[in-house]
């Protein structure tokens, strides 16, 4: 195994930014920064942007590196980013990759390349390609290992062979359950921090798995921090009640990721007092039974502090 770097990366809450439209389909960067706002006052440990939840796969490279921009310009270092890198060949993902380490990210999560082949199906083919990205940048960087919402990823053993060849991945992001979490922090223990996302599905449960913490969506960051801070507290009978209140919202929410783009992030509306506004193709869109479900769960949650 080679020997580890230091990076700074802390334990905790990354809310997974939203990425909200005009009606015309046009990215609207003020939305960030409320968001960020939100995040701030709900004592969050840190931001993270362009992942799932951030909608990446329908921005350009351009809007792309705009809220990359916006982001670090509002956020000015308060607490620490997380940015997923998107990009079907590894020249793609290093540039950006350098280009966000320049701009302040402090670490980097590698989503599996988008192709029209099934090259990437091989886990070898992939380990490789993950490999290449990494040894670029020195900084702290990981994987989002979600097969079940990506379509293919890493198997835990692959997984764990490239946190060991790597001295700088940090930072792992799963998409699973709390027990199959346990297996991969269990094998890792210090040396990689596993996070996991799923909207903050299994909170308490991931952290007794031995994560560090999640990076959920933002549209219900008051109350995951709220489970986090009880759990390291070591009020865990405390986390556990926020949890069950919270749970009806999130099964809610985690219905999938055409779900989540469109219900989460109308609950985010709702609670940030932000225009829902447009979508991008291909999107779920909202029914009139969907829209009144997620009022009555904003309304529960109360208004998101700015």
């Amino acid at each position: 195994m080679a020997a580890r770097v230091s990076y700074e990366v802390s334990a905790g809450i990354y809310p997974m930014l939203y990425a909200f439209y005009d009606d015309r389909g046009q990215l609207r960067m003020d939305a960030f920064r409320k968001q960020i706002d939100a995040a701030l006052a709900a004592d969050a440990t840190g931001i993270a942007i362009l992942g799932l939840g951030t909608e990446v796969s329908r921005l350009s490279m351009q809007e792309r590196l705009q809220v990359l921009d916006v982001v670090t310009t509002y956020l000015a270092g308060q607490v620490p980013l997380f940015v997923t890198v998107f990009g079907s060949t590894s020249e793609e993902q290093t540039n950006f990759s350098r280009r966000a380490v320049d701009a302040g990210a402090d670490a980097l999560l590698l989503q599996p390349p988008v192709t029209d082949t099934d090259q990437y199906q091989d886990e070898a083919v992939l380990s490789e390609f993950f490999s290449k990205v990494i040894s670029s940048v020195d900084c702290s960087v990981g994987i989002q290992n979600a097969p079940e919402f990506l379509g293919f990823g890493l198997g835990d053993e692959a997984l764990i062979a490239l946190a060991e060849r790597h001295s700088n991945f940090a930072v792992a992001k799963l998409e699973c359950s709390a027990v199959s979490l346990e297996r991969v922090a269990s094998a890792l223990q210090e040396s990689v921090m596993v996070f996991n996302g799923r909207c903050g599905l299994e909170l308490p449960d991931n952290l007794r798995a031995g994560a560090k913490g999640l990076i959920p969506a933002l549209d219900t960051v008051d109350k995951t921090t709220a489970i986090y801070q009880a759990f390291v507290d070591g009020d865990h009978r405390r986390a556990d009640q926020l949890y069950t209140d919270l749970l009806p919202t999130l099964s809610f929410i985690m219905q999938g990721i055409p779900h989540y783009l469109t219900y989460g992030k109308l609950i985010a509306s709702i609670r940030l007092d932000i225009e829902f506004g447009g979508c991008r193709e291909p999107a779920l869109q909202p029914t009139e039974f969907g829209v009144a479900c997620a009022s009555r769960f904003a309304s529960y949650l109360g208004r998101l502090e700015c």
